[in-house]
């Protein structure tokens, strides 16, 4: 070895270690960075400023910029090798895109008018520079959320505080000045940004008087924040955009998400992106079909009342920003197309990603054979047989027998009750509707106070059921009660198996089902124990519709939410906390867990019955 390399390679070893520090350094600067970019925007946006105020904002977008093109000059200068093989295209063009913010400052403006002229001031302008800036806050800081998973930390732990945080942060924002007419406590705030986050629709105040059009987008923004899943939307940008994430934080995403292997995560996590910017595209235009020239609205709110409540409807939130929810006169006769459009998206919504994965492989694999017959003119020889899967069918088939049951129950129990007056068209659509919003959005048509009694039990049942499981909808979801009443079939039987569609449900899946319900129940019985405390001159009924609606993440209520005590606001406020995050989670997430052991105990039997 030549003695030149002999030197360049004691000289990489000895500033190796200090590399490694500026490196550390300045990445810590670049999370702090992005959280005073972030606060910058929301300061700059949320409250009126002065001059003084405004060129302050400027300089810290400044040093923000600064931060970033020296954190990324530095890694491909001092760490090219790692950083080539971490970084995918996409982090290399956004690397570039911040580069070319360098124009205006080496070259001078041009003289001429022209394209030239307007390029250099594209890159000089404001708009280009702050959203630049934001999505490289954004990729830093999921970057850092999901780095934190290969610490071996609690992944049940972090989605919780991954939520908390957004409720948290959702809290300030809906207490800008600009985000509300005359004002809001911050009780009713962080009840608001909670049942947003949690996709439930339980509101302690009027949405469409209190908040102005800023309180709207920061509204839709967190439900479709908490619809999503706040790791979901990070892991997204951390693998889309990085790429090289340690095999642990693939393996723990990939749990979150349901994915078959790690190397269809990354496609999963597109998929659950797709098929909600599609399913929430043809909701948006559906629904402007359904209302366009109807309600008094120019162009651009009729899209934006289309777009805040397909993304309602799709993320089982069951806001609105009409003045009595859907139940507003103006869209009670002849806009039953509105009605059906926002049901199917909660239904969308509610069976959950996994099965719509699952419809996407079962669409491509019948237009592979239809292509193959024009191709041919003959049958392909290949037949899959289990197209769908077990999870799958099992959902389908209880989110069928569920609608069905509700919507003859509650046509039935309502057709000369809270229908009266309306056509018979009108009542079956109202029916459907009601059926659907349980499952678990929260719209309401009708005031529910006026429901007959079994009408509001037929809604109980409903509500505490929910969605599936990996969805945006809450309850104890149709997988768990199916597995539950599966399991009631076999002991009934005296089957020691519980089978069903020629498979056999394995034992850790009937043990978490039966520990959720258990839960569910537990959990319900001493939150409404706690707000009969509280609430002493409230109904029962009122009290248990109110908690399982926010376990549940709901959103329906017996006019309750605005009447309650702050108190009792707070612990609805965490029953939907509870609820979104789930309750397993939540459990593994603040209890240790017990290292399995090799030994096992003499088996005994307990008298039952």
């Amino acid at each position: 070895m030549k003695i030149y390399h002999k030197f360049l390679l004691y000289q990489n070893k000895l500033l190796k270690p200090y590399i490694r520090f500026l490196l550390g350094l300045i990445e810590a600067l670049t999370y702090l960075a992005s959280l005073l970019l972030i606060a910058g925007v929301v300061y700059e946006h949320g409250f009126p400023l002065s001059i003084g105020e405004v060129q302050q904002i400027q300089v810290l977008y400044k040093i923000v910029w600064v931060v970033f093109l020296v954190d990324v000059t530095l890694h491909i200068l001092l760490e090219y090798r790692d950083t080539r093989k971490k970084f995918r295209r996409l982090a290399w063009v956004m690397s570039w895109l911040l580069y070319l913010t360098l124009i205006p400052v080496i070259f001078h403006r041009p003289e001429e008018e022209g394209a030239i002229l307007q390029f250099w001031q594209f890159l000089d302008g404001k708009f280009y520079h702050l959203v630049l800036l934001l999505i490289f806050s954004f990729l830093n800081l999921s970057n850092g959320l999901v780095r934190l998973l290969g610490r071996r930390t609690n992944p049940s732990l972090i989605l919780a505080v991954s939520f908390l945080a957004i409720i948290l942060v959702g809290t300030g924002l809906l207490m800008l000045p600009r985000c509300t007419v005359n004002g809001i406590t911050w009780v009713d705030s962080l009840f608001t940004a909670t049942s947003a986050v949690c996709v439930t629709g339980l509101v302690p105040v009027d949405v469409s008087s209190t908040f102005t059009p800023g309180g709207f987008v920061v509204i839709i923004l967190l439900i479709q924040v908490g619809g999503l899943g706040v790791m979901t939307l990070t892991s997204f940008f951390a693998m889309f955009f990085m790429g090289n994430t340690s095999l642990y934080n693939q393996l723990v995403v990939r749990d979150m998400v349901s994915s078959n292997s790690i190397g269809s995560l990354l496609s999963t996590l597109l998929y659950i992106l797709g098929f909600t910017l599609v399913i929430e595209g043809v909701g948006m235009i559906s629904i402007w079909f359904s209302i366009h020239g109807t309600l008094g609205m120019d162009f651009q709110e009729e899209l934006a009342f289309s777009a805040f409540h397909s993304i309602s409807a799709f993320c089982n939130a069951g806001f609105s920003t009409l003045p009595g929810n859907l139940g507003n006169p103006m869209l009670m006769t002849n806009h039953n197309w509105l009605y059906i459009s926002v049901s199917f998206l909660i239904i969308l919504g509610g069976i959950g990603f996994p099965i719509l994965v699952n419809f996407k492989d079962i669409i491509i694999y019948h237009l592979g054979r239809f292509w193959y017959f024009l191709k041919t003119r003959k049958l392909a020889r290949y037949k899959m047989h289990h197209l769908y899967d077990l999870n799958t069918k099992i959902v389908l088939i209880m989110t069928f027998l569920l609608l069905v049951f509700g919507t003859l129950a509650i046509a039935f129990f309502e057709w000369n009750g809270s229908f009266a007056g309306m056509s018979v068209a009108d009542k079956w659509t109202q029916a459907f509707f009601n059926a659907s919003c349980p499952r678990t959005a929260g719209f309401n048509s009708v005031d529910l106070a006026t429901l007959s009694v079994q009408s509001l039990l037929v809604y109980l049942a409903l509500m505490w059921v929910g969605g599936g499981a990996q969805s945006t909808a809450g309850g104890v979801k149709v997988n768990a009660f199916a597995v539950v009443v599966l399991n009631l079939v076999a002991v009934i039987k005296g089957s020691e198996r519980v089978e069903v569609f020629g498979r056999e449900l394995s034992y850790d899946s009937i043990r978490r089902s039966n520990a959720t319900v258990v839960m569910s129940l537990g959990v319900l019985f001493l939150f409404i124990f706690i707000l009969s405390i509280l609430e002493p001159g409230t109904s029962v009924m009122a009290l248990t519709f109110e908690c399982v609606s926010a376990l549940s993440t709901v959103g329906s209520s017996l006019n309750l939410t605005p009447t309650l005590c702050d108190a009792s606001k707070l612990l609805v406020a965490l029953l939907m906390f509870i609820g979104r995050v789930g309750l397993i989670t939540l459990m593994l997430g603040i209890i240790k867990q017990k290292k399995n052991t090799k030994y096992r105990y003499p088996s005994d039997n307990i008298i039952i019955n």
